[in-house]
């Protein structure tokens, strides 16, 4: 049975969709991490490779590959012969991918404020105030999460290293569920929208060292509140 972050435990046939015949096993992976990383499987859920494959229309090969691809990452543990459970958040692991995204970034902005980049720097102002229309007028968090990847997404293909933003999130599915928890904490969008308009301000000057720390400052946010989302959610770590 997998367990689903609305309904407490809930079978996967209503969730997941037929995929195409065309679709692979990367395919499969791809949806079970953007639903791992959602918390729609919740951390120390069960997975059935059974209701998985009937869910997406698919032998269980393909299910078999994309949750070993699944494990490299660390997302899920798979018992042999047993069962497969979606793993706690690995607090460690987080730090690490953090750091690498820390570095990466803050010479993003450092590349993108040298080069005097300002279409770079009028596409990250127009995603902030769409961010900002998502947030304070349609009331929709999911929007605003997938703007603020897109804000952060943007700025590193801007600098022409698109390839490092791949590696950062082929890494981040630890970091990124915290940041889903810490998310749903009141005033916490809010704080990320002014992050973002900081971070906008401060590239408009090409100012390299007042960017970075407005970066270094956003991206510290969410493991400076670690202890107190451990606290609400003991049972995920």
């Amino acid at each position: 049975m997998v367990q689903n972050a609305g309904a407490g435990a809930a079978g996967v046939q209503t969730q997941g969709g037929a995929l195409r015949r065309t679709s692979t096993s990367h395919e499969l992976y791809k949806r079970l991490r953007d639903r791992i990383v959602s918390l729609e499987f919740l951390p120390g859920a069960p997975l059935s490779r059974t209701e998985l494959a009937a869910s997406y229309g698919v032998s269980q090969t393909p299910v078999r590959d994309a949750l070993q691809m699944l494990e490299k990452e660390g997302l899920v543990v798979v018992f042999p012969q047993s069962r497969t459970e979606v793993t706690r958040i690995d607090l460690a692991q987080a730090r690490e991918t953090q750091f690498l995204r820390m570095s990466l970034e803050l010479e993003v902005v450092r590349t993108l404020c040298i080069r005097n980049a300002t279409p770079a720097v009028e596409r990250a102002a127009r995603l902030v105030q769409l961010q900002h229309t998502a947030l304070t007028v349609d009331a929709d968090l999911e929007r605003f999460a997938a703007l603020d990847r897109q804000f952060h997404y943007q700025m590193f293909e801007d600098a022409g290293v698109l390839d490092l933003w791949e590696l950062v999130q082929s890494r981040s599915g630890h970091i990124d569920r915290l940041r889903k928890l810490n998310l749903m904490d009141p005033g916490k969008a809010a704080t990320i929208l002014v992050a973002h308009q900081e971070i906008v301000t401060q590239m408009r000057q090409f100012d390299v060292a007042a960017t970075q720390e407005a970066v270094r400052r956003h991206l510290s946010g969410t493991l400076a509140q670690v202890e107190e989302i451990k606290r609400a959610h003991a049972g995920y770590f």
